[in-house]
């Protein structure tokens, strides 16, 4: 099974938008998802292959995958358990 095919709680379109907007749309968006839900963001700017996963890391999520395709990069995270 691929991380396209996981159910997911909510999807991030951060398409066009450059460091730091992805990262600061994605703090306001994972506060109001469930404690273990599953966010999908779509994100076009590079810099969010080093953001994001420090954003995880610092902030207690788990990056549950990610993979890029044409320039774009799809990232797959798991809210913390409160």
């Amino acid at each position: 099974m691929s991380f396209a095919d996981l159910p997911v709680d909510g999807t991030l379109d951060a398409t066009g938008l450059n460091c730091p907007e992805p990262v600061m749309m994605l703090h306001q968006y994972i506060r109001d998802l469930a404690p273990g839900g599953l966010l999908k963001v779509i994100a076009t700017d590079p810099s969010t292959r080093r953001d994001i996963p420090k954003f995880c890391v610092f902030l207690d999520h788990e990056l549950v995958g990610q993979q890029e395709e044409a320039g774009t990069y799809l990232y797959w995270i798991r809210k913390k358990q409160d």
